[in-house]
């Protein structure tokens, strides 16, 4: 899986809808579209009164009912509840973007994709991590320097970073993996070829359906041996690392993908932020006429659903 390059996108404004109006939509959803010139926020769907200031529906059908003038939504609820909304806006009409996870089963957005492409809808799956400064640097030094060896590091306090989801707790919801697929995103987009899972350690609190850390084992191509590591319980500082060896010497991507640094040395890198950069790449996809839909970090997280041996660990409390 390359990088996607996001081409300038022109055209007449889009009138867009933020459907979810939680942490990520306030935290970047809607300073990215406040930034965007392309895109015009012209209402949300929430529950808890979205955006001040703008038109707010009680629920999905109100909006699709009402607004005929909206061309796009952002869908940005949790994956459990995600297909359906999909679904409804694609049978409207809509251009979708959904947020990571872009469900919570890869046959849903296998499905969604496919009606996408039936109603000549764009359909854009998006992997922000993939939009970081450093990731595509990175694919392109790797194409020339094949990795050896890959040790991911993705650690965090889930309870300053997901504050009150219980959704994440709930089956669908990942746990670890709503972090973690960010990692698998990253390496999925900078490896030169694919890469298999072959072992998986699930911890799962027993009060908890889904891991609060995961140990994972991966092969590639030429002898490629690549670990993972996902936790939700680090108190310390968090750790978004990715460190590849090469005969070349090391690579590592740290801070979730910001930062780049080839044989030690910090690698100067420059990007737009990474959703502003995915509202680009919407635009640009609806100018084209075309979708994005990419599963390939998604899989992976089913295959250590599959392959997974269950830990039990403490029950978590918030």
């Amino acid at each position: 899986m390359t990088v996607p390059e996001t081409p300038a996108s022109g055209g007449p404004e889009i009138a867009l809808a933020i459907v979810g109006v939680g942490k990520i939509a306030r935290d970047q959803h809607l300073p990215s579209i406040a930034a965007d010139p392309r895109f015009r926020l012209a209402a949300t769907v929430s529950r808890s009164g979205g955006a001040e200031g703008i038109e707010n529906h009680p629920d999905l059908d109100a909006l699709l009912r009402g607004r005929p003038d909206i061309a796009a939504l952002s869908l940005c609820q949790p994956p459990q509840v995600r297909f359906e909304a999909a679904r409804a806006a694609i049978l409207a009409g809509r251009h979708v973007m959904l947020e990571k996870p872009p469900g919570q089963t890869v046959a849903e957005v296998q499905a969604l994709a496919a009606l996408a492409a039936a109603q000549g809808v764009t359909l854009f799956a998006t992997w922000h991590s993939r939009h970081a400064a450093g990731v595509a640097p990175a694919r392109d030094w790797l194409a020339a320097h094949p990795p050896r060896r890959v040790r991911i590091t993705w650690r965090e306090d889930v309870r300053e970073w997901h504050p009150g989801q219980t959704w994440i707790w709930q089956a669908g919801g990942l746990g670890v993996f709503d972090p973690g697929v960010n990692a698998l995103s990253i390496l999925t987009a900078i490896l030169p070829a694919p890469a298999r899972l072959t072992s998986a350690d699930l911890h799962v609190p027993e009060n908890c359906e889904t891991p609060i850390a995961c140990d994972l084992t991966l092969a590639g191509s030429g002898g490629l041996e690549i670990e993972a590591r996902f936790d939700f319980r680090w108190e310390g500082p968090p750790a978004w690392d990715i460190e590849v060896e090469t005969d070349a010497g090391p690579l590592r991507l740290s801070k979730g993908g910001a930062e780049l640094f080839i044989g030690g040395a910090a690698q100067a890198v420059a990007a737009p932020g990474e959703y502003p950069d995915l509202y680009r790449r919407f635009g640009a996809l609806i100018d084209a006429g075309v979708s994005d839909v990419d599963l390939a970090p998604l899989v992976l997280v089913a295959d250590a659903f599959l392959l997974g041996r269950r830990i039990p660990a403490a029950p978590f409390h918030e």
